[in-house]
């Protein structure tokens, strides 16, 4: 019973959004933000693929929590961060403790 109940905590896409600019020491500001630069870009799409996984958000909504993007930019960067999980074991070992932080 005590595992259902701490699993039904919700998380959100705003604390998604700030788990993952602190752990990449970047601004929030940045991270949903127009910038395009890799340093804010990859943390923004790896936000995007926890909050895909992690809350039961429509990529729409996703989407507006991102800065009003196109629920397709979602779509991207999940499937890049899908892809990236499965090239590059630093990015996958990333997520994965991020996840945990997460879901604490």
């Amino acid at each position: 019973g005590d595992l259902v109940r701490a699993y039904d905590r919700r998380l959100t896409i705003d604390e998604i959004q700030r788990g993952v600019a602190e752990h990449y020491d970047i601004k929030l500001s940045d991270l949903l933000g127009p910038r395009r630069a890799r340093a804010v870009a990859r943390p923004r799409q790896i936000a995007m693929f926890l909050s895909k996984d992690l809350t039961d958000k429509s990529l729409p909504e996703i989407g507006r929590k991102f800065g009003n993007r196109d629920h397709t930019t979602i779509m991207h960067g999940v499937k890049r961060v899908t892809q990236l999980c499965k090239e590059d074991p630093s990015i996958r070992e990333d997520v994965e403790m991020l996840r945990r932080k997460l879901q604490h």
